[in-house]
């Protein structure tokens, strides 16, 4: 599949396929900025940014060098570009799975952007892992040497180009994130499904507990802050979280997200299913039959 959109920070679980559909609900033209507090890849940014749905964008993740990766990308495009090319490079001169064992334990000391960066395009899946320590411990995948710097190069600087001079990067807990934002924005959220941010290998340095979610959902209304929300989901027989209350007034709906990754490593045709959430005067838009139409391919709405 051919994408336009510019996708320079490769992560598991990013909403890039999905970008459509979610986005298919927003009426452009309505709100001013869009505000994004889990990051990650901002792949719903950048699709946003690409369709004009905006003029402002925050985005935001509580780990600090990935918000220094994106401050990278949007201030000094060359910079971060030149040092991935030189870490990429730099598997030639050694055995590759030592130098990203190098690199792992470089970067779990001094935190740099680039490492991480280079870390997640080489490791197994795209899938960032963290130890109780809150160290990076997620393997190198053994089949690949991770996105050329040559492609690289282009996805930092299209993304560049379509964020720079209109976005904000924060860095810091998605309450304190969400504190600012007011009725012409709304909000994208994409925290960690449940149950992935505990035990020996974490897939996030930090989950979102349900109760918290609620809270944060309640606040959100009371303020008249329109908002979407990726929160839970499943795969095969294995479900990921347990639906949210229907007094927050959400519309459920849920988008195929295509065959697990996962699944088919292990000789399975597993689908994975995610909910998305709309916030209730998104969901009684007059415009909601037709975008219904539009994503029913791929979506099931309740």
């Amino acid at each position: 599949m051919r994408f336009d959109t510019p996708h320079p920070v490769p992560y598991q679980g990013s909403k890039r396929l999905l970008a459509p559909a979610i986005l298919s609900f927003v009426p452009p033209g309505r709100f001013v900025r869009l505000i994004e507090p889990f990051a990650g890849s901002a792949a719903i940014t950048l699709a946003a940014a690409k369709r004009n749905l905006f003029r402002k964008f925050v985005i935001a993740d509580v780990l600090k060098p990935l918000a220094g990766l994106w401050r990278e990308i949007l201030t000094d495009p060359n910079g971060i570009a030149t040092a991935y090319e030189k870490l990429w490079e730099s598997q030639k001169q050694a055995d590759p799975i030592l130098r990203f064992n190098q690199i792992r334990a470089s970067f779990n000391r001094d935190h740099d952007p680039a490492k991480l960066l280079f870390l997640l395009a080489r490791c197994v899946k795209n899938a960032v892992r963290f130890n109780p320590s809150g160290e990076f411990n997620q393997s190198a995948d053994k089949r690949r040497r991770g996105t050329h710097p040559t492609t690289m190069a282009k996805e930092i600087y299209s993304a560049h180009a379509l964020l720079t001079g209109r976005c904000e990067v924060l860095c810091g807990d998605f309450r304190d994130v969400l504190a600012i934002a007011g009725e012409e924005d709304l909000v994208y959220m994409d925290p960690p499904y449940q149950g992935t941010s505990i035990g020996r290998d974490r897939r996030y340095i930090r989950g979102v507990e349900r109760a918290s979610m609620i809270d944060l959902i309640e606040g959100l209304n009371a303020r008249n802050v329109q908002f979407l929300l990726s929160y839970d989901g499943q795969c095969g027989d294995k479900t990921y979280g347990e639906p949210l209350p229907d007094r927050l007034g959400a519309r459920r709906v849920l988008l195929d997200a295509g065959r697990s990754s996962q699944a088919t490593l292990n000789g399975k045709s597993h689908r994975t299913i995610e909910s998305v959430y709309v916030s209730q005067r998104l969901a009684q838009r007059d415009e909601m039959s037709e975008i219904s139409a539009v994503i029913h391919s791929q979506a099931t709405l309740f």
